[in-house]
């Protein structure tokens, strides 16, 4: 009998030695198993198709509707490597299609001085592409392509009553990622500077992520109208990464039709200009200077043989700083044009924006303590004019 314990125990600690010693898996998934043999799975599903809510709705119609009338741009030029032998370079952007004539608008910079412009439409059609006219200036470009079928966007009758706070669509093909939309809203309306350093006026800041390939791309309103073009990302200077930061900037659509319409008229951009370099004026300012008006543009200088010059009016004669800045005071004062009030540079844009080169417009504007009016006869903007 006690030999029959001692077997028994003996076994009993064998058996749970080789359950802890050895692979049992094999055990635990045939014991799973027969587990699950005796219940059913059963899943959860929608009982129909999902609904879309009103927002989503407008995103989606957005996108199906504009998507036909983008397109990826790429463009080759012929460069010097470290040996002095000619490589080619290839760059990549977006544009967008504003007629059933094969015209794109895209930036400048997206296609430069190319040899060989290739337009891929969305239905991966792939077309040679003719520079009509470039802006390097306000970093615009027209092409025009040869094709059938083609889905024009509309453009916003207007981009001066945006709003900050407006939501916004970027459709492009960022990294070659053609066909991308992303959304944000206005972050603000400023003035920025081209890739060649020229002043852009009334620029769309957005925060709807702009990435490199989507420049020359459509920004749209929430009713799917272009407002501008997308054209500049911010970067972090101490980084060597060119992505989104939040932070992108568009050129609004009254600036690229005054374009268009120079070219069309012309067969080159002829950009108004007063020929003026000047500084807004705000209360305070106009308070500690002594100014007639607590608002307007001050005349710093006139371009010699301006439009200004001409006119008689008068920059500054004496020299002060603001802050680090010189500047220059004694000038006229700018308050109005057209009937038109002037707070600042951007007013002096628009108005530029809805004249050619060899219209006269009123200005009204203080010498001193005297309101006077003269007719200014607009001329020809350049690159070194402000």
């Amino acid at each position: 009998m006690t030999f029959r314990r001692v077997v028994i125990i003996l076994l009993i600690v064998g058996g749970f030695w080789y359950l802890t010693s050895h692979d049992t898996s094999l055990i635990r998934t045939k014991i799973l198993e027969n587990r699950l043999h005796g219940s059913s799975l059963r899943l959860t599903e929608a009982d129909a198709a999902p609904e879309y809510d009103a927002e989503e709705v407008n995103n989606i119609s957005i996108y199906k509707h504009v998507l036909p009338s983008v397109v990826n741009i790429t463009s080759q030029t012929q460069a010097l490597n470290f040996f002095f032998q000619v490589v080619p370079q290839q760059g990549q952007g977006s544009g967008f299609i504003l007629d059933r004539e094969g015209h794109i608008l895209t930036n400048y910079h997206v296609i430069g001085d190319a040899q060989q412009i290739e337009v891929t439409t969305s239905d991966k059609h792939r077309y040679r592409a003719t520079p009509i006219g470039k802006d390097p200036v306000h970093d615009l470009a027209l092409l025009q392509i040869h094709a059938q079928n083609l889905t024009p966007v509309t453009l916003a009758a207007s981009s001066r009553n945006l709003e900050v706070g407006q939501k916004v669509y970027a459709i492009g093909n960022p990294f070659g990622l053609a066909g991308t939309m992303t959304t944000g809203i206005i972050s603000a309306i400023r003035s920025i500077h081209s890739p060649q350093g020229a002043p852009i006026e009334n620029a769309i800041q957005t925060d709807a992520a702009i990435n490199p390939g989507n420049s020359g791309g459509p920004l749209l309103n929430s009713r799917g109208e272009v407002i501008g073009i997308t054209s500049l990302i911010a970067t972090n200077p101490n980084e060597n990464v060119e992505q989104s930061a939040g932070i992108g900037f568009a050129i609004p659509i009254d600036t690229a039709k005054a374009v268009l319409g120079d070219i069309q008229k012309y067969g080159r951009v002829r950009r108004p200009s007063m020929g003026i370099i000047s500084l807004p004026i705000g209360p305070d300012l106009a308070e500690q200077m002594g100014l007639a008006a607590g608002y307007g543009v001050l005349i710093q200088r006139t371009v010699q043989g301006g439009a200004a010059d001409r006119a008689g009016l008068r920059g500054g004669n004496q020299t002060a700083y603001l802050g680090n800045t010189l500047i220059y005071l004694g000038g006229d004062l700018i308050v109005n044009i057209d009937g038109q009030d002037v707070t600042n540079t951007q007013d002096i844009s628009d108005v530029m924006n809805r004249h050619q080169v060899g219209d006269t417009v009123t200005v009204t504007f203080y010498r001193g303590r005297r309101k006077m009016t003269t007719q200014v006869t607009l001329g020809e903007a350049h690159e070194q004019a402000a």
